[in-house]
This record gives structure tokens, C-alpha cells and sequence, in this order.
């Protein structure tokens, strides 16, 4: 643990600095002598600062191979594990804190030989948009970081948008980054994303945005990144071996030979990032590779002039140069192509511009135009690229103990590249698109037309057939897609039948006109069948991915139109319906999508668009959405739908909960006979208004909504919860039915007696109709606050967490909002629906759900903090109901 300032530390008590260290190399930085280069490292949400491990156990490992030449100092923040992705108020406290912990760890180097400038930080999930949110901070000074790694780092919007300061902190943070793209250009930023395996995280939302210094950021998915060809989970990609190790050698990579720190040239670190996470050509790292190498020792020069050529080598002890001629290629032929499966990082082919007729002595080493997959190196040249070129030299090494292939081949690109149009969207697997590759050759490109949206998903079969029985290379199918690095790679036997699924994380920018490529590198003697496939399972997986967040909107506005629906049959028949019935009859997406789709329509008029802003009106949120290419019509539909189901089901299982519920109560607490109460305010209730009021302010608003919420189910027991017991056990509204299920449920004949006087008293006081109405409008408004209570819960967690350090949450994203459903709750749990009926504004109230549904799909998918108010406005429309 390092020792902070004591101001530092009294402004924050719960966060903590730790410098990781392990075995000597951890005895003799306890007196914190450092000579290393410092990186920090910054978790995420709820993450731990032992997570550095990873890499600094690796790095450590690295630097005894080196002797200690160059080693790295890795330092950790505590953040006490907030839930900064769910709560957005301390996201700036921990901003300011890592700003202090810089300065703290460039204090430790002062009056070294070597002192660092600049620290390298590293952060996991939110720990890299605080890292980003330093460049806000006005006395923050730009030169303290040249080097930014993020791990799943969500940088586009926040996963689940839970409050406001939330939305603010990343509208800040990405204003900032293009605003001043320009003073940035110092700044290398990488970020990795997890893939498809990473459910927390989607990986569209970890690439940087677009910024105009394209040439000093990168963002790359894991499945994409050479050597590890791999997607991971949230929590896996800050542990995984493959990351790490391409994480270190990077590191390692990027240090100066003459300050000992990482370099100050923007263009080597951005070439280092490139050639460990975007295209490694099977070879260690260079700044300046010689461009010209001789190519000596006494070896065998062999000339081939097939077109095409092969060649295994085990337990050679002579080495050999296979001199290929170009000028006899280049009028038949675009392109040449070879693979290598010996996977050193030696150089193995070059281009010889003059040669001799029998040896070429000096030639440029085309190794670094070479790509590393996972079974082979390969490299494709274009003839027309290299006019100098007379020919190409391909080295094969000594080999003892060694089995190794070598294969070559000229083609031209035309024969090579096949166009596959993908399957309609509506297809649903039952159509398919199909093409058959009988040629010879090593190398296929498999174009995949109209292949653009996020909203696609195809299932792409590859069956091999080969001619003969004998051993051969496994196959590599790359998906490749263009304009971003988010790449798979399927390794699979020959012959096989291979399954690959092809989908987006980011969709084809408007002006760029490349294609998705399925690149299959082959068996010379297999015959290939592509079979691609609409997945519809895969389709409804993309929307899921991409907008489950939006759900509890869709949820919340169903049971809104159900209970509008309920107040609507109270006008009309004078009853009120079941909550499963009128969700049936009232939650109907077209009373709700086309004026959203009207709206966002419009906005693409100018005159539409300046009398919107002149209202001061937000935009809407699917307008928003599809400029960033993530919505297309249907997905409103099919996610009205799923919330249509999940508040059928988990309605179902809220009133069988309560039902549950109130037998026990019955059975054990055995409420006292209920008295009828003809006033909503008394001083008793104001005093608990008062009390939960200053509750909110004082302490967390969310507790004191969660405090009302259980005096809602405990208390309200003793207008209604008898009631539920006899109505849910089919009451005919008779005294005798209502002793009988009493006499089944319990065998104690005093309580039977308790029961019949308490039904007794109930009767005298309102109908038994009036009751049941009571009843089915409680249970919704008990399910609408659930959904209250289920938004506000993350900040409740984080206050109870944090409870030691501070008693009061500041900020605090719902003191307002709880001070006005304390009041709201209050009276609507000691109305009844017989003062409701003869409400003036009775009509008012039963219409308003409608337009505040359709208001909390327009302005909540990306901003879910608003749910609550819309639902807080629509019950106090209620509670005037009560009142007036």
C-alpha cells in the first residue's frame, strides 16, 4: 500500500494506491526505491485492484528473462469495488483521485537517472472511461499519460444509463475527445473488446468513437488480436494469457533504449499497437527494419518456375533458397501467394531485384508483409505492387528434429474471389445461399454482398471433401470485415463440416463501400461447399445484445397502459378488471410505435427539427440510436412484445407472491379487526411523511423508497391483504364462505372467531366488490412501484456499501423524486376505489398512461432514470384523483 498525502487521504477515505510486487522483486521495492517504468492500473465496476496480477506477474517474468534490463512498475487504485456502472455520482470522485495518484507516483521517481514524464495506465470495464475522464479535468496536464490501454471498456454510452450523472459523465468525457481531437494526438489510446462472449459488455460499445486523429487510436475485438484469435467474457479478457502476453510484448516494445520509458513517438507506439493487436507478421517487432539484406551462407539455390509449388522438409540439414521468377508470372498472373508453417520469427521469404542466373545476393525481406494465423504464415503480393521485383526467394532454413511445409502458388485474383449474397432477413433458415469451390488453389475470398447491418446474423456451413486419405494442414476460415478489426478465425479439419457464425459489432459506415470477406485458406486437393443461412435465433440474440438494457422500459410502459386500462373499465363498468386481462386488451404496440416512428420521421425535416428544438425537447431516443446505425423498424415491435411477456409472467408471479404472502399474514400476524378511516391526511401520516422525508435528505433517497415500499406490503394488509385471502380463495361474498375457508386454513377455533369478526367489521365498511376493485388496482400500483424500486436499487446498494465513509449519498440521483412518492404512497395505501369513482379527474387520470407510455418509449430507452417519473406523475394523478 502506498501512502497517500493525509489530504488526500481524509478526501478519500474509502480508495486506496498499491504498488504490486511478489517474491524478491516485492522485498526490495518495500522501501519503494523505484527504477522501473509505472503503469497503472484502474478495475472496473466492482472490480478489485488484485486484478493487476495478471499483468504484473507476467511482466515481472518477462523482465528477469531480460536480466532487469527494462522492467515495469505495475500500480493498482482500490476503489473499494463501487458499482460505478450502475451509480454515475462517484464516477468524477474517482477521476479526481486517480489524477492524485498520478502525481503521487511521479513523486516516487524523482531524482532517479531515468524519472518517468508520463504514466502508461491500463483500465478494466469503467476503469478506462475514468482514465479518459482525466483529459476533463481542468488542472490535469496532458504529458501525465502518452499511453491508454482499456480492457471492455464501454465507451460510447453506459450499458444500463441508471441516473442521470451516469449520461452526463460520458456526454462530458466523448464532448471533450472530439472537441479537442487535435490535443490528443500525444495520446495513444487501444481499447479491446471481449467479443461475443462478453455478455456485460458489447463490443460496439468499446470502440473508441470516431475520432479525426484516426492515427493515435485503436480499437480491436479480441477474436481479432494475433496469437490469441479468441473472444472472452467481461471478467476473462483482464486474465486472459493470450491478452496479457500481447499486452506485455507490447509494453516491452514500446520502451526507449535512451530514456528507459516508454517512447514520446506517437507514430512507434501506434506501429507497436499495430503489429502486436492488429496484424502480426510472425516476426519481433522493428522500429526500422534494414530495407535491403544480403542473403549469404553456403546453401543449396534452387530455381522453380511452376506456377504453382510444394515443399516438406523434416530432419534437413542443409539449408536451401527456392528462387521463383517473376517475369514469366507476370503477364498470366495478379497475384502470388505463400504459406509457411514453421512459425518462428525468422525471416523466410524476400524479393530479389537483380539477380544473377543462379543466386540472388541482396533482396528485400518481405517477411513483414507476412501475417501470422494461428496454423500458418501467410503472405499475398500483389505483381503490379512490386515492378522491381525479379524474383521472389523463399529461405528454408536448416531444419533437424524439425517437420515443416512449405507451399506456394500464383493465381489471379478474378479466379480467387467469389461473390456469395447473403439470405434475406425474413428468410428464417429456410432458404439458403450456396456456392462450390472446385479449384486446386490455396487461397479463397468469399465476398459476402449486402452483408451491413448489426441486425443480421447468418450461420455459414463449410464442408470439405478431399480427394485421398492422407494427412493434410488444417483449414483456417477467417471472416474478415473491413472497416473494423473485429475479425474471427475458425480453425478446422480436413475433411470436415464446420459451422461459423457471422454477425456485426459495428455496422458499415455510411461511405464505406467494402465487403465482409470470408477468406478460406485450403487444401490444394479439397473441393469446398459454402452453405450460408439466415439464423433467426441469432437475429432476436443481436437485438437482445444490443438493446436489453431498453427492456424494463418496455416492461414499465405495458403495466402503464394496463393500469390506464384498469381506471379506464372503473369509469365505464364501475369495476376494475384483472391486471392479466387488461394487459391483454390495452397493451398493444400500435397505440404507442407509430408516433414514435411519426416523430423520428419528421426529424429529418429542418422545419420539424427547429420548432422541436425551439420547445426545448430532448431527441428522441430511437432517432439517436439509428444515427449510429443500431435500430432498424421491427426492433421496437419485437421489444414491446418481449415486455409484453415479461410483465404477463412476472405479473402472474407478483400476485400468486402476494397471495402467498397474505395467507401467512393471516395465519401468523393475525391483524387486529380493521377500522374504516374516512381521512387521507392525518397527523400521524404527516409525521411519517416527515420522517421518511427527512430520511431521503439526510441519508439515500432510494431507502427511503424502499421504506415505503415494505410499509406499502405490511401496512396496506390491514385495509385490503384479508381481502386477498378471501378472494383468492373464490369468496362467495357471504359472512359463511369467508368463515369457511377461515376454518380450512387455520384449526384454531379463536382464530376462526378473530377471522368472522374481522370480515364482520369489513363488510360493515365497504362492499365486498369495492374490495376486490381495491384489490386488482393495489396489486398494479404495488407492481408499477416495484419496477421504482427495481431502477433505484443500484444507488441503495452503492449507499449501503459506502455507509462507513459517509452516511449521506451525495449525489444523490433520486432525493427529489423519493421525497414525492413518500407523500404519493402515503395516501394512495389508505385510499379506496370508492373515492376515486366519484373523482372529478377520474377520466384525467385514466387517459394520461397512454401519452406517458408512449413519452417513456420516446425519451427513456437510452436515459432509463426517467422511467420513474413518468410512472410518479401518472400516480399522482391518482392520488388527486383521491382528493378532489
Amino acid at each position: 500500500k502506498i501512502k497517500l498525502p493525509k489530504k488526500t487521504a481524509r478526501r478519500y477515505p474509502a480508495y486506496e494506491l498499491y504498488l504490486y510486487g511478489e517474491g524478491n522483486y516485492a522485498e526490495e521495492n518495500k522501501n519503494l526505491i523505484l527504477t522501473g517504468i509505472p503503469v497503472l492500473f484502474l478495475p472496473g465496476n466492482a472490480g478489485s485492484y488484485k486484478q493487476v496480477r495478471s499483468l504484473g506477474s507476467i511482466a515481472l517474468r518477462k523482465a528477469e528473462d531480460l536480466d532487469f534490463k527494462y522492467h515495469f512498475n505495475f500500480f493498482s487504485v482500490n476503489f473499494n469495488e463501487e458499482l460505478v456502472a450502475l451509480y454515475g455520482g462517484t464516477l468524477q470522485r474517482q477521476t479526481k483521485f486517480v489524477h492524485e495518484c498520478i502525481k503521487v507516483i511521479l513523486k516516487l521517481y524523482r531524482d532517479r537517472e531515468f524519472a518517468p514524464n508520463s504514466v502508461a495506465i491500463i483500465g478494466h470495464s469503467m476503469g478506462g472511461l475514468v482514465a479518459r475522464a482525466l483529459l476533463t479535468l481542468k488542472n490535469f496536464k496532458p504529458e501525465f499519460i502518452n499511453l491508454l490501454i482499456t480492457q471492455a471498456t464501454p465507451h460510447v454510452a453506459p450499458v444500463m444509463p441508471l441516473d442521470k450523472y451516469l449520461t452526463d459523465f460520458y456526454t462530458a468525457v466523448n464532448n471533450h475527445w472530439i472537441l479537442n481531437a487535435q490535443d490528443l494526438r500525444n495520446l495513444t489510446t487501444l481499447s479491446v473488446a471481449g467479443g461475443f462472449r462478453d455478455y456485460q459488455v458489447r463490443s460496439g460499445l468499446a470502440f473508441l468513437p470516431r475520432l479525426s486523429q484516426q492515427d493515435s487510436a485503436l480499437s480491436v475485438v479480441s477474436s481479432a488480436v494475433p496469437r490469441a484469435w479468441a473472444s472472452t467474457d467481461h471478467l476473462s479478457i483482464v486474465w486472459c494469457k493470450e491478452l496479457i502476453l500481447a499486452t506485455i510484448r507490447a509494453l516491452f516494445d514500446l520502451i526507449d533504449e535512451n530514456t528507459r520509458q516508454i517512447t514520446e513517438d506517437p507514430k512507434k507506439r501506434m506501429s507497436v499497437l499495430n503489429h502486436h493487436f492488429v496484424r502480426h507478421p510472425g516476426k519481433i517487432f522493428e522500429e526500422n527494419p534494414e530495407a535491403f539484406t544480403e542473403l549469404t551462407g553456403a546453401f543449396t539455390w534452387i530455381e522453380v518456375k511452376t506456377s504453382k509449388w510444394t515443399y516438406s522438409v523434416y530432419n534437413d540439414s542443409d539449408g536451401k533458397y527456392f528462387m521463383f521468377p517473376l517475369a514469366s508470372h507476370r503477364k498470366s498472373y495478379s497475384h502470388v501467394y505463400c504459406e509457411n508453417s514453421m512459425l518462428d520469427t525468422s525471416s523466410w521469404i524476400y524479393g530479389c531485384m537483380n539477380s544473377s542466373s543462379s543466386m540472388c545476393l541482396e533482396a528485400t525481406d518481405l517477411s513483414w508483409r507476412a501475417e501470422l494465423l494461428p496454423t500458418v504464415k501467410v503472405v499475398i503480393l500483389k505483381l503490379e505492387d512490386y515492378p522491381s521485383l525479379s524474383h521472389i526467394v523463399i529461405f528454408v532454413p536448416p531444419m533437424v528434429g524439425n517437420k515443416f511445409t512449405l507451399d506456394c502458388e500464383f493465381f489471379k485474383e478474378d479466379s480467387r474471389t467469389l461473390q456469395l449474397p447473403v439470405t434475406n432477413l425474413f428468410s428464417f433458415g429456410l432458404s439458403s445461399s450456396k456456392i462450390l469451390l472446385n479449384s486446386t488453389g490455396l487461397l479463397y475470398n468469399v465476398q459476402l454482398q449486402h452483408f451491413n447491418q448489426v441486425y443480421q446474423a447468418f450461420r455459414i456451413y463449410i464442408e470439405s471433401h478431399c480427394q485421398s486419405l492422407k494427412e493434410r494442414k488444417p483449414s483456417v476460415y477467417r471472416l474478415h470485415i473491413p472497416w473494423s478489426h473485429e475479425d474471427s478465425v475458425t480453425v478446422a479439419k480436413v475433411p470436415s463440416f464446420t459451422e461459423i457464425s457471422a454477425k456485426l459489432h459495428i455496422a458499415q459506415p455510411g461511405n464505406d463501400r467494402r465487403v465482409p470477406v470470408l477468406n478460406i485458406y485450403s487444401s490444394s486437393d479439397c473441393q469446398y461447399e459454402v452453405i450460408l443461412k439466415t439464423s433467426f435465433l441469432q437475429i432476436l440474440g443481436q437485438i437482445i445484445r444490443f438493446h436489453a438494457g431498453a427492456l424494463p422500459v418496455y416492461v414499465v410502459s405495458n403495466i402503464l397502459l394496463t393500469y390506464g386500462g384498469q381506471l379506464s373499465t372503473l369509469i365505464s363498468t364501475g369495476q376494475c378488471s384483472e391486471f392479466s386481462l387488461e394487459l391483454v386488451r390495452t397493451a398493444k404496440p400500435y397505440k404507442v410505435e407509430p408516433i414514435i416512428s411519426i416523430v423520428v420521421f419528421l426529424q429529418g425535416f429542418n422545419w420539424f427539427r427547429e420548432i422541436w428544438d425551439s420547445l426545448s425537447l430532448p431527441e428522441v431516443d430511437a432517432a439517436v440510436l439509428s444515427s449510429q446505425d443500431v435500430w432498424f423498424p421491427l426492433v421496437s415491435l419485437i421489444l414491446f412484445l418481449f415486455g409484453t411477456g415479461i410483465a404477463y409472467w412476472s405479473g402472474v408471479f407478483f400476485s400468486a407472491s402476494l397471495r402467498l404472502f397474505s395467507s401467512l399474514w393471516l395465519i401468523l400476524i393475525r391483524p387486529p379487526v380493521l377500522q374504516k378511516d374516512n381521512k387521507l391526511i392525518t397527523p400521524r401520516r404527516l409525521f411519517v411523511v416527515g420522517s421518511l422525508a427527512l430520511v431521503s435528505w439526510t441519508t439515500c433517497g432510494a431507502f427511503a423508497v424502499f421504506i415505503i415500499y415494505l410499509q406499502y406490503l405490511f401496512k396496506k394488509p390491514a385495509h385490503i391483504l384479508v381481502t386477498f385471502v378471501f378472494y383468492f380463495q373464490d369468496s362467495d361474498q357471504s359472512k359463511e364462505t369467508l368463515q369457511n375457508s377461515s376454518r380450512q386454513m387455520v384449526k384454531n377455533q379463536s382464530l376462526i372467531d378473530r377471522t368472522s369478526e374481522e370480515a364482520q367489521s369489513f363488510s360493515n365498511s365497504t362492499t365486498v366488490a369495492e374490495a376486490v376493485d381495491g384489490l386488482k388496482i393495489h396489486v398494479t400500483i404495488l407492481y408499477l412501484f416495484t419496477w421504482i424500486v427495481l431502477l433505484n436499487l443500484p444507488s441503495l446498494i452503492y449507499w449501503l456499501k459506502n455507509l462507513r465513509y459517509n452516511v449521506r449519498l451525495d449525489p444523490d440521483p433520486c432525493r427529489s423524486t423519493a421525497i414525492i412518492l413518500v407523500c404519493i404512497l402515503e395516501i394512495l395505501m389508505n385510499s379506496s376505489t370508492s373515492e376515486v369513482k366519484s373523482s372529478k379527474l377520474l377520466k384525467i387520470a385514466a387517459k394520461v398512461p397512454l401519452p406517458l407510455s408512449v413519452a417513456m418509449l420516446a425519451f427513456g430507452r437510452m436515459h432509463l432514470y426517467k422511467v420513474p417519473h413518468f410512472v410518479t406523475f401518472s400516480l399522482l394523478l391518482h392520488v388527486l384523483c383521491c382528493i378532489v
